[in-house]
């Protein structure tokens, strides 16, 4: 029986669906609030906390064709991709998830009758691994399964214990091989030969059981649960009777894009195929928020255009190419991923921008590249010649090896690391994200925020942090977290900083500094000025002049957001902000500079909504609710299943838990006071609001004051004084030059004289 790609995708969500599984859409690239990943590379990220136990969510088992890129950190197949079958820098996942609901059996029992009931694969053909030493997923496999002991193999730790990065939750799997026939090479899995194309894994059952420490402990998880993966291109290859996940339809219908836009004839070209993998990897990374850089998933997105484009000059493409596939990309996977289509635009803008900057530097970099290997003693191209490649001329390390591989080179991988050290952290942007997941302040409490409605309340010390670690008491002049039953201090999150004031007990007082979460807890950080233990009893309250300024700026940002879509376009997307209570920054997406004209402009839309005095309504709904009611969600935040909605009248509609002004009237004045670029394709905002903005507009016009006296006139006459001045300036710079002629003049001869002398 033949599928298509997406009919497969289909079958297995309905399939898991109508066995009570939550169908869950795929979640971004970008990891949501997670440190310890680039890139979202496994099905499983998105449930990374529920897994641990320490997110809840409405159900307990669930389903999701998931979106992942392994090219960068622990996993990264780039260098792979082109050279092999199944390599991919973009694959989905298709999955099934329990949350301590169901274990093995029922996994098993579930993969076994999709793969021979629903996709009618004959069980002949199946062949599956247990762990060494997992002897009831072995006796499930043959004694209820019936697989025939001589397709069970028994494989250690390396292949058949599963862990998503070096700590967090693990366990062992069960994988489930495809047999290709014997007109392939290979052997059976656990078998010398098990590196051939004969044998493909295409499904691994991991049997989530521990959470991996730092130091290597095992601790059992809360609810032993199921995490699967199968590849949706591996098994599109079988359905359809291929060999090379290349050659299913999606990777076809690209292909022939990729070939008609580079002129090239030969569809099995090694450079298409890169081309129609790496279309899908940048295309989707753009969509979730990610702009070609030189820093961190940027400098991932900038190294994958590259290479692509470098192939399609391989196969004689003429000019721009790369951003053309684009069009093909949406055709054949729109209908899953609708916000690919939403962003088509954005994407091909995006691409070919970068594709037009590389073809600037790409012909000299090739030939200081060929110059060097025609100059080379050996076989590999020395380190400082490959830096120089990166600094000078933007060529990514891994795209230099990949010219050197195909001309049987090698290059100096100790040398360029060297050649580095003076820029590394810049170049090792991706470091932050080794961290350990386990290696985080935790904290088992859950505080109700009171915040949104009052600036005080009375509630109960539940936990105490010192240095660290948990404490019952914190003394006069220690500095230590609190953690309280319920609190108004809004904890640092959505860009908004975390509230200031003070906890005050029967003892004294406790001045908070900052508030921040650990887990779901809310954390007072600050300095104890009396002893103060868990189960006492505090009266909280917050600074509420500075929470008000910063609700001035949070609600200007919501303003300026809708005004900057307005005025620049659909394709502006927020990428960060920093709301404190001084001034606010508003990062966002956008390719130029915002001229002079354009920041009046938008000062003048956004005031006109303060002027307006918007009423401001709050909302909790259910997050594809909310995205159906047209409201955005912001770069990189993880949003639960129930959201809050923040409407300003008619002009802004976004998802977000920071706090906020009653009506747009309230903040006053809107003043931008600066414009900068922090990457490619990254605008910074500067602003000030309500009394601030008043304050430096006072400012400013003191120094016009001041300057306009040094004129010796007024204010409005003060630009065309400056300018006379400038205007006389010149002439006497003229002038001077005039008169020092014949002087330079003379003193040229006095000096060939005595020369001749």
């Amino acid at each position: 029986m033949s599928m298509t790609s997406a009919q497969i995708r289909e079958a297995f969500l309905s399939y898991f669906a109508e066995r009570g599984h939550q169908r869950v859409a795929s979640a971004s690239l970008i990891p949501g609030n997670d440190p310890t990943l680039l890139f979202t590379n496994a099905g499983m990220v998105p449930f990374k906390d529920v897994f641990i136990g320490s997110e809840k969510r409405g159900y307990d088992k669930a389903t999701s064709a998931q979106r992942c890129l392994r090219a960068g950190g622990k996993h990264n197949d780039l260098e792979n991709v082109g050279y092999t079958a199944r390599h991919h820098t973009f694959f989905e996942m298709l999955g099934n998830f329990s949350f301590g609901d169901y274990f093995k059996r029922e996994a098993i029992n579930y993969s076994w009758k999709f793969l021979t009931e629903v996709l009618q694969l004959p069980a002949e053909k199946l062949w599956v691994t247990v762990f060494t030493e997992d002897d009831e997923a072995y006796d499930i496999w043959a004694q209820e399964i019936g697989v025939p002991s001589d397709r069970i193999s028994r494989i250690g730790e390396k292949d058949n214990f599963w862990s998503m990065g070096d700590t967090g939750p693990c366990g062992p799997c069960s994988e489930i091989f495809y047999d290709h026939g014997e007109e392939v090479w290979g052997g059976p899995p656990g078998t010398p030969e098990e590196d051939g194309d004969r044998y493909i894994e295409i499904w691994n059952l991991v049997f989530m059981q521990f959470n991996r420490q730092a130091d290597g402990t095992m601790e059992p998880l809360p609810k032993p649960s199921i995490d699967t993966g199968m590849g949706l291109e591996r098994i599109a290859a079988i359905m359809q009777g291929v060999h090379s996940n290349y050659d299913i339809d999606m990777f076809q219908a690209l292909i022939k894009a990729a070939a008609k836009a580079t002129g090239c004839q030969d569809l099995s070209s090694k450079s298409l195929r890169v081309i129609a993998d790496h279309i899908r990897s940048t295309s989707f990374l753009i969509v979730d928020g990610v702009m070609p850089s030189n820093e961190g998933r940027g400098y991932v997105l900038r190294r994958i255009i590259r290479r692509a484009v470098r192939h399609g000059n391989l196969i004689g493409a003429k000019g721009s190419f790369f951003y053309q596939l684009v069009a093909e990309l949406v055709k054949q996977m729109g209908a899953a991923y609708p916000e690919l289509v939403a962003k088509q635009q954005i994407i091909e803008d995006a691409l070919q921008r970068e594709e037009e900057q590389f073809a600037r530097t790409l012909e000299r970099g090739l030939a200081i590249l060929n110059d060097a290997i025609a100059e080379l003693d050996g076989d590999t191209i020395p380190g400082d010649v490959v830096f120089r490649l990166y600094d000078t001329y933007g060529f990514p390390q891994d795209l230099t090896a990949d010219i050197a591989r195909e001309k049987s080179l090698k290059i100096d991988e100790q040398g360029f690391a060297e050649a580095m050290a003076e820029q590394r952290l810049r170049a090792q942007q991706a470091s932050q994200f080794g961290v350990d997941y386990n290696q985080q302040l935790r904290s088992e409490q859950q505080t109700e925020f009171s915040g949104y409605e009052q600036a005080e309340d009375d509630a109960t010390v539940v936990e105490l942090f010192c240095d660290g670690k948990a404490v019952e008491r914190l003394n006069k002049g220690d500095n230590g977290i609190v953690v309280l039953s319920k609190t108004p201090f809004y904890a640092e999150s959505g860009g908004q900083v975390g509230d200031t004031g003070e906890l005050q007990t029967a003892a004294g007082t406790f001045v908070v500094k900052d508030s921040q979460y650990i887990g779901k807890a809310i954390g007072h950080h600050g300095q104890a000025q009396a002893d103060i233990a868990v189960g006492d009893s505090v009266h909280a309250r917050i600074d509420d002049e500075r929470r008000q300024a910063i609700k001035r700026n949070h609600s200007a940002t919501h303003l300026l957001h809708a005004a900057l879509r307005d005025l620049l376009g659909e394709h502006v997307s927020q990428k960060g902000s920093l709301v404190e209570a001084e001034r606010m920054r508003f990062d966002f997406s956008h390719f130029e500079a915002v001229s002079a004209e354009q920041i009046a402009e938008l000062e003048r839309a956004v005031n006109a909504q303060i002027r307006r005095n918007l009423p401001l309504t709050t909302e909790v709904m259910p997050i594809e609710a909310a995205k159906a009611a047209g409201a955005m969600a912001l770069f990189g935040e993880k949003y639960d299943d129930n959201v809050r909605v923040v409407t300003m009248g008619d002009y802004s509609v976004e998802l977000c838990g920071g706090t906020h002004v009653s009506a747009t009237g309230d903040i006053g004045l809107f003043r931008i006071v600066s414009e900068s670029g922090i990457a490619a394709g990254i605008r910074r905002l500067e602003v000030m609001t309500g009394a601030a903005a008043i304050a430096y507009m006072q400012a400013q016009q003191r120094q016009l004051v001041d300057i306009a006296g040094l004129l010796k006139g007024d204010g409005q006459a003060a630009v065309e004084r400056v300018k006379a001045l400038l205007d006389k300036q010149k002439q006497q710079e003229k002038l001077i030059a005039s008169l020092l002629k014949p002087v330079q003049i003379c003193s040229v001869k006095l000096n060939k004289l005595m020369d001749e002398t």
